[in-house]
């Protein structure tokens, strides 16, 4: 009797180590999809950041020009 109920334990321990497993593959699983996705917005960051900066440097290029033009020439 003592062996059957052994055995009976052993085998749910078995399907819960199983069922676990399964659990933490899938946990694991999502963590790694979270963690692409924040490198993901880090590049879309990077990304923005770097349009910004290009559009800064031809917003004063384009503004540095327009000021040369209202100057009167001296020639």
């Amino acid at each position: 009797v003592n062996q059957r109920k052994l055995d009976h334990e052993v085998k749910t321990l078995q399907l819960q180590a199983a069922q676990f497993a399964k659990q933490t593959g899938q946990w694991i699983s999502m963590v790694e999809n979270f963690n692409q996705t924040l490198k993901e917005i880090g590049d879309v960051e990077n990304w923005a950041r770097s349009i910004e900066m290009d559009m800064r440097t031809i917003a004063i290029a384009l503004d540095y020009v327009y000021k040369g033009q209202l100057q009167p020439s001296t020639s």
